[in-house]
C-alpha cells in the first residue's frame, strides 16, 4: 500500500444499495457511502477504500499470489479491465474475476498463482467464495460499527 490518497470511487456498477440493501453487493460500500461519495473529502474516500482494500487482501491472500506484478498489470491493461493501479496488486484479482470468463483461464499466464489449499477449487467457485467473505467482513463491519442500535 501506498501512502498515496486513493479518491477512485469503488463502484463496478451493479449497485443495490438503490433496492434497499444497506451494502452493496458489488463493491460493498454502505450505502450512506455510496450515496454520498460526491460529497466525501479525499480523506474520507481514501479512508473507505483502505477499508475495501484490507478486507479483500484479507479475503485473497490466503487463494492467491502475484508472481509477476508487471505482467499481471500489463494483461490487466490489454484485456481493458477496469482496477484500481493504487491499490494492493493482490487486489486486481478480485477485479480481474468479477470482469471476465472464467472459462480457461490461466492465471499463470497472468502473473498469478492460486494457494495449494485452493488450488483444485475452480475459479468460479473462488470468485464466488470471495465475494461471499468479502461481503461478510464488510456486513460485520456495517453491524459492529455503523447500524443505527434501537434503544428499547
Amino acid at each position: 500500500m501506498s501512502d498515496k490518497l486513493i479518491k477512485r470511487t469503488p463502484c463496478i456498477g451493479v449497485c443495490s444499495t438503490t433496492y434497499g440493501d444497506d451494502i452493496c453487493r458489488g463493491c460493498k460500500r454502505f450505502r450512506h457511502e455510496v450515496t454520498g461519495w460526491i460529497n466525501y473529502s479525499d480523506n474520507e474516500k481514501d479512508i473507505v477504500n483502505r477499508r475495501l482494500e484490507k478486507f479483500k487482501i484479507l479475503v485473497l491472500k490466503d487463494k492467491f499470489k502475484v508472481t509477476d506484478q508487471k505482467l499481471l498489470l500489463s494483461k490487466l491493461l490489454e484485456a481493458r479491465i477496469s482496477f484500481n493501479q493504487d491499490l494492493d496488486p493482490l487486489c486486481w484479482v478480485f477485479d480481474l474475476l468479477r470482469s471476465t470468463s472464467l472459462d480457461g483461464l490461466n492465471i499463470k499466464e497472468l502473473g498469478l498463482a492460486v494457494m495449494p489449499d485452493f488450488d483444485q477449487v475452480s475459479l468460479s467457485d473462488l470468485r464466488d467464495e470471495i465475494n461471499k467473505e468479502f461481503f461478510e467482513l464488510s456486513e460485520a463491519h456495517y453491524t459492529r460499527y455503523i447500524q443505527p442500535k434501537s434503544f428499547n
